[in-house]
């Protein structure tokens, strides 16, 4: 054995060329993806890096292992850089958006197919057929390269007759639900023919600007058919299982977000227009298959034709900022070539060192201390695996739970997403659940998940991957019992995490918005919009190249 023991050689790292761009962007997150493909589309040179082996960033969809390492990585510490002649050369450093994580051991019995599980790190997410991020995978091409299947039902759950039943969101699902009474099915159809004359701009029963303003529960408190409210039940699947609101809406010291009448109607509007808009999609939800991490790549690949050049497995280490002004100028990747833009986009784990100026897209300068992005809220996620689906006749499954169904101190809702090895997600024979509900700390978001997974499937009895039961009083707690112990599905394996949900800031150097706790993607796709704009003032975000109403490009969105 040799007396002297030699490190193992750097990671060689190839040379970029071009050094020069007009947009530099680190991290493959969706938002910095689709503003990629959007400037390279106008014919801006984009450098795309990422230091991860894979595309997605905190969108992408992982293996087991890949989940571990993805949120036990540490965060990116300052380092001294070597001086350089021309800049300011300014270390970036970086902070963990995970806490909390608890990933238990990977059954064994299933460790020959451990590489056929694909976890989504932002899930459950879901597209809805008619809304915008359908228009914008449409639009831009990108829909070319993917492939969907539909969600095949929704289910609330009814903490009162403890168990989950069916979210009707058309007029024909409504007539054919067994669930819902006489009155019920009147009710919730007189409700839906409202939103359809009001969307429609019929002159009669069309709803005011003074209800539209006014919070959507009290305008659902007031609505009548022959002089019979909407009862709770109802006002819970038009409030939590349709509009999706996700605080309790009928207490205000708790609710962090009142839903207003005229945005509950809009997600009515397109909860019901999605229905029916793509061959053989059973309700109004799309997933992508082989994971949501698909549709970032699919971004990136439609940059890449546009000529954005991609470099993975590149970090970087520093900032470039002018010496006499501090403003950035372009920064110094792991190889130690350095690269300098007009722009810098960047993954909300980075923090902006305080010593660079950051110019503003109105001109203005401004200091980098109010740039960092700001944490504020928290979303509790978690992964399940099991051998049955929650539904005997269903695969794919949308499942939410209402504030205070699970318990009395409950404020947000519970979403939950059941897919199966049809949307290519795991093994034939296993299904993934991904949950979420947004918290203000760790406990509270675990308690909740905790308290959901408890109804949803048996308790493993031994093994690392037990649940522990959330405390919670008994006189506080709700009946849980959804189904008989005999029906629940058996828990095989689960995780739990809690990320911390930051915006998005636009200057010289700009920050892309973390996965927040939505269902859909329509907020982050209006915000990404705005950060282009704003990032590119006067250019035309995506050109028409194809119409949402061409046929062939429709039928080529739906599931297969």
């Amino acid at each position: 054995m040799s007396d002297s023991f030699s490190p193992p050689p750097p990671p060689e790292f190839p040379p970029v060329d071009p050094t020069t761009f007009d947009l530099t962007i680190i991290g493959t997150g969706l938002s910095q993806s689709i503003i990629a493909a959007a400037a390279s589309t106008a014919g801006k040179s984009v450098l795309h890096l990422d230091p991860n082996p894979f595309y997605g960033s905190h969108f992408s969809s992982l293996s087991p292992p890949e989940l571990s390492s993805h949120l036990l990585s540490p965060p990116l510490q300052p380092q001294t850089p070597p001086i350089s002649e021309e800049y300011d050369v300014v270390s970036l450093s970086s902070k963990s958006l995970y806490s909390d994580v608890e990933i238990p051991p990977f059954p064994a019995e299933l460790g020959d197919c451990i590489r056929r599980f694909c976890f989504d790190v932002s899930g459950p997410r879901v597209l809805f057929c008619a809304d915008s991020a359908i228009d914008l995978l449409l639009k831009s091409g990108v829909n070319n390269y993917l492939e969907f299947k539909g969600v095949d039902a929704s289910l609330i759950y009814d903490g009162e007759k403890k168990g989950f039943s069916s979210v009707p969101g058309s007029r024909a699902a409504i007539f054919k639900d067994k669930s819902l009474s006489l009155i019920e099915k009147r009710t919730l159809m007189e409700f839906f023919k409202l939103v359809q004359k009001h969307m429609g701009g019929e002159s009669e029963d069309v709803i005011s600007e003074e209800d539209l303003e006014s919070p959507f529960i009290d305008f659902l408190n007031k609505f009548r058919l022959n002089n019979n409210p909407l009862n709770q039940k109802i006002k819970w699947i038009i409030l939590y299982a349709i509009a999706l609101a996700d605080y309790d809406q009928e207490n205000l010291e708790v609710c962090k977000d009142l839903l207003k009448t005229k945005d509950g109607i809009n997600r009515l509007a397109l909860y019901h227009s999605s229905i029916g808009r793509f061959p053989n999609a059973p309700g109004a939800m799309l997933y992508p298959m082989y994971g949501q991490g698909e549709l970032p790549q699919a971004f990136c690949r439609r940059a890449a034709v546009k000529g954005c050049i991609y470099v993975l497995r590149m970090p970087v280490t520093a900032l470039l900022a002018d010496k006499g002004s501090g403003l950035y100028k372009g920064v110094r990747l792991a190889s130690g070539q350095d690269i300098l833009s007009q722009q810098l986009l960047i993954d909300p784990q980075f923090v902006v060192p305080q010593a660079l100026t950051l110019s503003k897209p109105d001109g203005l300068q401004g200091s980098s201390q109010n740039f960092i992005p700001r944490g504020i809220k928290k979303v509790a996620r978690g992964i399940c695996i099991t051998r049955t689906s929650l539904k005997s006749d269903a695969s794919n499954l949308a499942i939410v739970y209402p504030p205070r169904s699970l318990y009395a101190e409950q404020a947000t809702s519970v979403r939950v997403l059941q897919l199966g090895s049809n949307s290519a997600v795991c093994p034939v024979g296993m299904f993934v659940l991904h949950l979420s509900a947004l918290c203000d700390d760790a406990s509270q978001g675990k308690k909740i998940l905790n308290a959901a997974i408890n109804t949803l499937f048996e308790q493993p009895t031994s093994g690392s991957s037990k649940l522990k039961a959330p405390e919670i009083p008994e006189d506080k707690l709700v009946d849980q019992s959804a189904v008989t112990e005999e029906e629940k599905p058996a828990l095989v394996w689960t995780a739990l995490y809690v990320q911390e949900i930051t915006e998005e800031s636009v200057s010289t150097i700009s920050s892309s918005p973390s996965p927040d706790g939505n269902l859909s993607y329509n907020n982050l796709i209006d915000t990404t919009k705005k950060m282009f704009e704003q990032m590119f003032n006067g250019e035309e975000y995506f050109p028409e190249e194809a119409s949402p109403e061409d046929p062939d490009n429709v039928e080529d969105l739906g599931p297969e």
